[in-house]
């Protein structure tokens, strides 16, 4: 115990240390949003303009920082890939083209393994964006756009090690990355294509129609049923409803098993009351091609469990409910 009392009395300023940290990130972040000006703009024409692929670079930390922004891009909508700037001289460069565009990032500006490729991105006619810290550097200067992000310090005690500067320039390249997004007219459909295999994908990719019951899995009696009838149904197709419809196949209302909880108390006689009377007329329908996340949101505000799919004339053409939401791995 004391061994823990130890360790425990360092926390208040750890704390103290780890806040400052925070605030001199944040402060560096937001000092960004007041410096951008045209050059912003111009590195995002530049990018638009495009017709090959974006290639990040940078070295130490700063190529972290490159891959993830490379890795960002690409799931936005631009075409990015990561070149350590070190194998770029030892033949990657010959994955570069002039039509490419190529995003440089050195704090200093100075970094001798970017500033080595220079002259053959210039010679192979790409357009060259450097993200430095230092305007008036080496890279920056023979970039042909350059994005300042400097910070007024960094967050480690000893002014040494990478931190202030490193969130900037991520958080530069993320505004680049959305920017870039908006321009293109990048969409949810767009984005979950490039993210087929998680959950997103799932909830942005997956369309009603995709998980509905139809034939003869649907749910429906016509409208001269009797509540037995309905009863019946509802037990042999395991859905919790069904639909009740005209000779059409047009909607006028849906019976539940709610609705059957309800019809109890009544003691009425199930052979001789027609489900047109005691229906829930009017109910809540969805298209088969609405996202499946809209039916789930759809089945939370107006607390159902079950919804009938209906075609633009409001046709019955499908039902679903809460369980083949889950078990399509929607929610």
């Amino acid at each position: 115990m004391p061994h823990m009392n130890k360790h425990l009395s360092a926390v208040p300023r750890a704390l103290d240390l780890a806040r400052e940290v925070l605030n001199i990130e944040a402060a560096a972040v937001q000092a960004l949003a007041t410096r951008l000006d045209d050059n912003f703009l111009y590195a995002l024409n530049v990018i638009l303009r495009c017709e090959g692929r974006v290639i990040v670079s940078g070295m130490g930390k700063s190529g972290h920082i490159a891959r993830k922004i490379a890795a960002t891009l690409s799931s936005t909508g631009t075409p990015a890939y990561f070149v350590h700037p070190g194998e770029a001289s030892h033949g990657d460069l010959g994955m570069i083209t002039s039509e490419d565009v190529i995003i440089a990032l050195s704090y200093s500006g100075e970094s001798e393994e970017l500033l080595a490729i220079v002259p053959a991105v210039k010679r192979q006619g790409a357009k060259l964006i450097s993200m430095t810290g230092n305007p008036a550097s080496s890279l920056a200067k023979a970039a042909d756009v350059h994005l300042n992000a400097a910070v007024d310090k960094e967050a480690c005690p000893m002014g040494l090690a990478p931190t202030a500067s490193t969130t900037a320039a991520l958080a530069l390249g993320d505004a680049l990355a959305v920017a870039l997004l908006d321009a293109k007219g990048f969409g949810a459909d767009d984005f979950a294509r490039s993210h087929p295999g998680g959950s997103l994908g799932r909830r942005l990719l997956t369309h009603v129609r995709d998980i509905m019951r139809s034939g003869e899995r649907l749910p429906m009696v016509r409208e001269e049923a009797m509540l037995g009838d309905a009863i019946l149904e509802i037990s042999k197709k395991g859905v919790g409803m069904t639909a009740i419809v005209d000779d059409g196949q047009h909607v006028l209302g849906i019976y539940t098993d709610g609705d059957l909880r309800r019809t109890l108390e009544k003691k009425l006689d199930f052979n001789a009351t027609p489900v047109r009377s005691v229906m829930s007329a009017n109910p809540r329908c969805i298209s088969p091609d609405s996202l499946a996340v809209e039916a789930v949101q759809m089945m939370e505000q107006y607390n159902i469990s079950q919804m009938l799919v209906v075609d633009g004339q409001h046709k019955l053409v499908g039902a679903l409910n809460m369980h083949d939401l889950l078990h399509a791995k929607v929610i």
